[in-house]
């Protein structure tokens, strides 16, 4: 990456791959909210079209899907996590690929982009990644369903910041979607983002529970006037998760966001993507549709799990010539 100009240079409290001003938000403009609209046949169409325009290979297909690791968050979020389960994932985001393959592609000391966890797990993780530079994220607000009492959690926020979070995962209130009652969302938003300090904020919108895609692009820009950090398609709880057409809502929300703002605002596309062939495709999306900055970790990141599996699956074929059994490739 080229070396950002002065004025974007990080400052201490960013993350250590971030390069931008944060978003500092903007006071609510509902007038911009209410004239939002989505076309969604239109934007069917052409999420369609998506997969068959864009085919990398061989030595081009590899260095895609090392760029994908990089903005991998490795995410656990299973009722029966434990310290040891996290600390071995933290050490495949330490060393996402065998070592071998890694030095045969001259790619040595690859990471992935962050853990992603459990407040009960930030801990151990944040231990487990010391002196890495690999961020930790919690989800947080009463993850996946976001309906704890507020005070309860803002306070779940402030307590994953002070044991180490650099990133929060936060979850909206559907029913402030479904109900049009975007000054409640930006209130909600915006007090998230104050209780998350110096820790980038994440808003995942649940994108399968809110109904239509006009409600996500509303959605999208009520939390990027609030202050986020991300926007994030998903839990990977629900029963529909990241989709092309609801990336391609969101990410010309942020590209709209942007051209009126200034402000850049990252994506995460979470739940679902565990394929190679699927990570090229959303990479290629952005590339099309924001331009190569948003291919940087800061600005974009997958939420998952099995992915990287599939992706050091693929870069051993394209070095070895032969597909090996996806259990030589565990996550943790």
């Amino acid at each position: 990456m080229t070396k950002p100009d002065t004025a974007l240079q990080h400052r201490p409290q960013d993350l250590p791959q971030a390069v931008e001003i944060r978003n500092p938000g903007l006071p609510l403009d509902l007038s911009w909210v209410r004239a939002v609209q989505a076309n969604t046949s239109a934007i069917e169409r052409r999420a369609q079209t998506l997969p068959g325009r864009r085919s990398v290979k061989k030595e081009w297909q590899a260095a895609w899907l090392l760029k994908a690791i990089t903005c991998i968050d490795l995410t656990t979020l299973s009722g029966d996590d434990t310290e040891a389960r996290v600390r071995r994932l933290c050490a495949k985001a330490r060393q996402p690929v065998r070592a071998d393959l890694l030095a045969a592609l001259g790619m040595e000391g690859l990471t992935v982009g962050a853990v992603c966890v459990y407040h009960e797990m930030v801990a151990a993780a944040v231990d487990a990644l010391r002196g890495t530079g690999i961020p930790v994220a919690a989800v947080s607000t009463g993850f996946p369903a976001g309906l704890s009492p507020l005070h309860l959690r803002i306070a779940e926020i402030e307590e994953s910041v002070k044991a180490g979070a650099e990133e929060i995962d936060i979850v909206i209130s559907r029913r402030h979607v479904l109900e049009g009652r975007w000054q409640a969302l930006y209130d909600e938003m915006r007090a998230f983002r104050e209780a998350c300090g110096p820790a980038h904020v994440k808003a995942i919108l649940a994108t399968g529970e809110l109904g239509t895609l006009r409600n996500v692009a509303r959605a999208s820009y009520v939390c990027m006037m609030a202050g986020a950090d991300f926007i994030k398609t998903s839990t990977g709880k629900e029963s529909v998760n990241a989709t092309l057409p609801v990336t391609l809502t969101m990410i010309r929300a942020i590209r709209d966001f942007h051209e009126r703002t200034g402000h850049r605002v990252g994506y995460k596309p979470a739940g679902g993507i565990s394929k190679a062939k699927d990570a090229l495709v959303y990479l290629a999306m952005m590339k099309d549709e924001l331009g190569d900055r948003w291919l940087q970790p800061d600005l974009f990141r997958f939420g998952a799990s099995s992915l990287l599996g599939d992706i050091e699956r693929q870069l051993e074929h394209h070095l070895t010539g032969a597909y090996s059994a996806s259990w030589r490739h565990a996550i943790g």
